[in-house]
């Protein structure tokens, strides 16, 4: 049945409204039927959840590795600007930006909080939600810096992608005598900012140790303080230096890779996009499937999983990456050996 109501114009209306009671109800009822219809179609219409990524390093720097992080979404069938957002800020290695920039993307209600890298990420998030379902990647041991307790069945709301630090230095080290096998000494590059910096140092005296060689350390925290760094192991020459992977030295990789072709220092990373800068050697997990698995983990969360039910990741993928251009500049000659156990070689 169809209802007309004259009430195109302001008479048409007044008209309407003095024919009584019933015709009034009949109006009003129309009214709300017409009202409520748009609204109900609004209603059905899916909301797209809310990633937000806090990401320890800068967009020009770290931007390649949100790839990464955008194929494990949509591995599990989440495209950003279809049917997920991502809302991204950037701390460019000071951790001191890292709790008022989680703080702007609680605030936003995420659904999911994505700590893209480093422990001092996942840790100051993990101080300000315990509801908040967060996705970390570190590259330190999460156990160990008390990120989580069981990496088997993460506690609370955190999950992610663990590192694990205790064979690393000792396999780097190993791979730095193979270039120099009467090497005295070697030094470790340490950012004492980074939540992991003690345990390395600790792992990496006792390797010293065990094979009875001289440890010399350097430490930097900022740009200034990683040319004092430098000027330290230019004037202790030790025949090879390990620089971990923390925030702040990946978002500076560059300029790290330079002073240590300045120093004619023979450097080892933990990680291939160093050795792509210009750095001499890398060993360690790829940070590259480790950016995937987190964004893999973040969408199972979306579509309902939660996070105690994710076990924590540990690397399953380590590789060797050469630069030989690098290591012809320093007048190093690279085994055949080591080039044949290299995963990529860049020339």
């Amino acid at each position: 049945m169809t209802v007309h109501f004259p009430v195109s114009s302001e008479h048409g209306l007044q008209t309407l409204m003095s024919r009584g009671p019933i015709a009034r109800r009949h109006f009003l009822a129309a009214v709300a039927g017409a009202g409520a219809w748009p609204l109900r179609s609004w209603a059905q219409q899916p909301a797209i959840p809310l990633v937000g990524a806090l990401i320890n390093g800068s967009p020009q720097d770290a931007r390649s590795l949100v790839a990464p992080f955008r194929d494990g979404l949509g591995e599990q069938g989440y495209v950003e600007g279809q049917n997920v957002a991502v809302e991204y800020r950037w701390a460019e290695g000071r951790n001191e930006r890292l709790s008022p920039l989680a703080t702007e993307l609680i605030n936003q209600r995420v659904a999911v909080l994505a700590t893209l890298y480093g422990a001092s990420a996942a840790l100051a998030a993990k101080a300000l939600t315990r509801s908040i379902p967060i996705v970390f990647l570190t590259g330190g041991d999460a156990s160990e810096l008390g990120i989580v307790a069981n990496r088997d069945r993460p506690e609370a709301n955190l999950t992610g992608v663990s590192g694990i630090t205790d064979f690393l230095v000792a396999r780097q080290i190993g791979l730095l005598r193979t270039l120099f096998p009467n090497g005295r000494s070697f030094a470790l590059l340490t950012n004492p900012a980074s939540a992991n910096a003690n345990r390395l140092v600790q792992i990496t005296q006792e390797v010293a140790r065990s094979i009875r060689r001289e440890l010399v350390m350097a430490t930097a925290t900022s740009d200034g303080e990683l040319d004092s760094a430098f000027a330290l192991l230019a004037e202790r020459r030790p025949n090879g230096v390990v620089v971990p992977t923390n925030a702040f030295f990946l978002s500076v990789r560059r300029r790290i890779v330079a002073l240590a072709e300045n120093c004619k220092l023979a450097a080892i990373y933990d990680v291939r996009e160093f050795v792509e800068a210009g750095g001499l050697m890398s060993y360690g997990g790829s940070i590259t499937d480790a950016y995937r698995q987190g964004g893999i983990y973040a969408g199972r969360i979306l579509t309902g999983a939660k996070p105690t039910d994710l076990p924590v990741m540990l690397p399953t993928k380590f590789e060797i990456a050469v630069n030989l251009k690098t290591a012809k500049a320093l007048g190093l000659s690279m085994s055949p050996l080591l080039l044949a156990r290299a995963d990529e070689v860049i020339e």
